[in-house]
């Protein structure tokens, strides 16, 4: 019987979104290293982004897979789509995510296309507005955006609201009283 963290490895999807070359030079010439921006998710809730480096892109894809499945988050839904619009910034990254209707699909650039359709949702439009257009930070700043949702259920629990169907509920018992 295979463990819990092979089965779930085995169902999460993986993405490459960038590659950067980068190089150092030395006497003998130039030596090339590659970082690659690796996006993960299981296609319904979770995901996650990793940054791999090495020699090789290869072995790079491979670091950043694995710290993708350490760096996973939980995408909250309302239905197809979020529950509300949101702005996710990191450095001078800003992304915006706004739901939209059944249908829509996911109008997004890049980076935030790949984590939004590995995180589940099918209709949200999002805007890139800030003053980058790093892949790293972007992707940093879309995750943001996803930890900072929440749903209509958490937001009643914060407010000390158990659901609008017990506070009507509460409305009318103190009315016959």
């Amino acid at each position: 019987m295979p463990r819990r963290n092979e089965t779930e490895a085995a169902e999460l999807q993986e993405r490459v979104v960038a590659i950067n070359r980068v190089s150092k030079v030395v006497k003998g010439g130039k030596r090339f290293r590659f970082a690659v921006l690796v996006v993960v998710g299981d296609g319904s809730s979770k995901v996650g982004t990793g940054i791999g480096k090495a020699k090789e892109i290869a072995e790079a894809v491979r670091k950043g897979i694995e710290k993708a499945k350490k760096n996973m988050v939980s995408v909250k839904h309302a239905g197809n789509t979020i529950p509300h619009p949101v702005v996710g910034e990191f450095g001078a990254a800003r992304v915006l995510l706004k739901p939209c209707p059944e249908g829509t699909g996911v109008i997004a650039g890049g980076v935030v296309r790949a984590i939004m359709e590995l995180g589940g949702v099918k209709d949200v439009v999002t805007k890139v507005t800030g003053r980058t257009s790093n892949a790293i930070n972007i992707a940093h700043a879309t995750l943001e955006a996803i930890r900072i949702t929440r749903t209509e259920d958490e937001i009643m629990k914060l407010r000390g609201l158990v659901g609008e169907d017990s506070a009507e509920a509460e409305g009318d018992s103190h009315g016959e009283n």
